[in-house]
């Protein structure tokens, strides 16, 4: 089996491939003219179904055995979500909130709690004994950094299936910008497109840095609180000479 130590790939691969996608979807979104429900769709699809195969490619190439169920969960979930919005009959404005909420909130749930779980884990100690803590370090779930990340990514993806549950899929509003003697309709898709295309954006960059900051060193072992122990400096009872 592949140890950890000598997996070509690593977290921040997985991290800038995700930022890479994002960024894309961003930067689609941005310079389109075009922010219909089936613009908002496909470039929703294509984004999920990258984000998910990387995620899913992660579970054999990148984490190991234990540490596998948040990626998993997270690849699946994401691929189904884009699978569904490249679906012709669902590129309508109900289908393309329906599945970006949807996705949004299961994955971001997800995903941040798999990250608190990773950061909660390497404060707590297992007993050794009913009422009795191990004084050795716990083997930590994850790499406080990549918990961290996780949590982050995790709250900015609910915040966007929160986000669109107060959109208005029919909403409408007719305004007129002067200098261009020229009148434009916002209407609920559009904001519902822009807000997915600010989320990606900032996806995009947090993935980015965080994909290329230095990582600090963790233990992936428990330390054996015996080695350092002091050695006892109670006399030897000495036996009475006959």
């Amino acid at each position: 089996m592949t140890s950890a130590d000598s997996r070509t790939f690593a977290v921040r691969h997985v991290q800038l491939a995700r930022a890479a996608f994002a960024a894309i979807a961003a930067i689609m979104i941005t310079f389109s003219p075009d922010h219909s429900a089936l613009v908002g769709s496909a470039v929703f699809s294509g984004f999920a179904i990258a984000t998910g195969l990387v995620l899913l490619l992660s579970v054999w190439l990148v984490y190991p055995a234990g540490r596998r169920w948040p990626a998993a969960a997270l690849g699946g979930v994401t691929v189904v979500a884009g699978m569904a919005s490249g679906l012709h009959p669902l590129r309508t404005v109900a289908g393309y909130f329906a599945i970006v909420i949807t996705w949004a909130l299961i994955s971001g749930v997800i995903e941040l709690i798999a990250g608190w779980r990773g950061l909660a884990g390497g404060r707590t100690r297992r007993e050794i004994a009913p009422g009795v803590a191990d004084a050795r370090p716990a083997a930590p779930v994850g790499p406080r950094s990549e918990s961290r990340d996780a949590a982050v990514v995790g709250a900015i993806t609910a915040l966007l299936g929160i986000a669109l549950l107060f959109v208005q899929p029919a909403y409408a509003l007719d305004y007129t910008i002067e200098e261009a003697s020229a009148t434009f309709t916002l209407t609920g898709i559009t904001i519902g497109v822009g807000l997915f295309g600010g989320y990606a954006a900032i996806v995009a960059v947090y993935l980015g840095i965080a994909g290329f900051s230095p990582r600090p060193v963790e233990p992936d072992t428990a330390e054996d609180f015996t080695a350092n122990a002091p050695a006892s400096t109670e006399p030897t009872p000495q036996k009475d000479s006959a």
